[in-house]
């Protein structure tokens, strides 16, 4: 009696979104996978910020924050996230399942306003909810996942000659930007380390995808781990999260993270949703409207994370003088003291430059009358 409820909840839910029930799995996933990343990333930045405090910092190629708790913390929490979503992959297709990550942006920025106190200003709250628009908007007209019967289809579909030319121009620009513009400008602009990690993403999210074929049909009785394909896209996998991980940790350590989050993310998705519709098709089972519409929501997504970046720090309209750059020495929870007034201690007057004394009048002793400009005193004493 439960499993016929339980099937006529599923046909319903399939008949009124015009959802499988495979892309509703994923979509489960997904959402869930975007609540721990959100979660993970606020938390890693605390690690790394206390690691720093104490060692060298990863933006400069330090690892001390791999003995600090807290990172490990986050990391966990990112481990489970992206676990929620290469299962998400199994079920449905990256067109749909990426895109959903805007979510983790959105947790991420409550999360940094209540604990790193960063500002959420409520063109910041606009940019939220355009994320959840878009998202819902790319789910209601994602196409439904490719029927394959077996990893070495899947390995054909990478084999092919349009999957090959994009995956040899990833690599070449992801080592291009790790030999060349890495040592040179990693610290300074930020589209070096995240071009690193969303180029060697796209790749890592296709071969999660072939991976999570594999074990959802060997869980079905269809074992694939007999195929020396399945162990070929694990190793292409272990590779690319690595190496992801290592540059967005330098990113994450050495620029604000209301920065690195939405750029990642536009990066990531936009290259992901390229590879997936170049190997596995895509957008060959839609028509035009469809499309227009998916493009539509994702664009409607990049327009809240942009407004969500711009608008982090503002607070009543005004928009401080935030770096992109975390300075080296700044404190862990601050940017710097540049613009605290120092204080003597004698008489509590703010110390400041030599020029800012400049229209302060000066007292003498005796008579406690201001001595202002030459000929200011000698107009003075002509009158008396």
């Amino acid at each position: 009696m439960g499993g016929g409820g339980g099937a006529r909840l599923g046909h319903w839910v399939v008949s009124y979104t015009g959802m499988s029930a495979d892309n509703i799995k994923g979509l489960l996933l997904a959402v869930s996978s975007s609540l721990f990343i959100g979660a993970s990333f606020i938390v890693k930045k605390k690690g790394l910020k206390k690691a720093g405090a104490s060692g060298v910092r990863a933006g400069v190629g330090g690892y001390s924050y791999l003995l600090e708790p807290l990172w490990w913390i986050g990391m966990i929490t990112m481990v489970v996230g992206e676990i929620a979503n290469f299962a998400a992959y199994a079920f449905a297709p990256a067109i749909l399942v990426t895109p959903l990550g805007a979510l983790s942006i959105i947790i991420s920025a409550v999360l940094a306003r209540i604990i790193l106190r960063e500002k959420l200003h409520i063109f910041g709250v606009l940019g939220c909810i355009l994320c959840v628009v878009g998202s819902t908007t790319i789910v209601l007209h994602a196409p439904q996942e490719r029927e394959i019967e077996s990893v070495a289809e899947v390995w054909d579909l990478a084999t092919e000659p349009a999957f090959l030319l994009y995956a040899a121009v990833v690599l070449a620009a992801a080592f291009v930007l790790i030999f060349h513009f890495v040592p040179q400008y990693g610290q300074t602009h930020i589209m070096v380390y995240i071009g690193v990690c969303s180029l060697f993403g796209s790749l890592s999210v296709m071969s999660v995808k072939a991976l999570g074929i594999a074990l959802k049909l060997t869980f079905s009785g269809m074992n694939q781990l007999v195929y020396p394909q399945t162990w070929v896209f694990v190793l292409v996998v272990i590779t690319c999260i690595v190496t992801q991980m290592n540059y967005l940790n330098k990113a994450l350590d050495t620029f604000n993270t209301a920065v690195v989050s939405p750029i990642y993310y536009t990066m990531f998705t936009s290259l992901t949703i390229l590879a997936s519709v170049i190997m596995f098709k895509d957008w060959d089972r839609q028509n035009p409207t469809q499309i227009v519409t998916e493009m539509c929501g994702f664009v409607t997504i990049l327009s809240g994370t942009f407004l969500l970046h711009k608008t982090k720090d503002m607070v009543d309209g005004v928009q401080p003088n935030l770096p992109i750059r975390i300075p080296k020495h700044a404190e862990e929870d601050a940017y710097g003291s540049e613009e605290i007034p120092l204080r003597s201690a004698a008489d509590g007057i703010p110390l400041r430059s030599p020029r800012s004394t400049e229209g302060i009048p000066l007292r003498s002793a005796p008579d406690g009358i201001p001595l202002r400009s030459l000929r200011g005193t000698e107009s003075f004493r002509s009158t008396g």
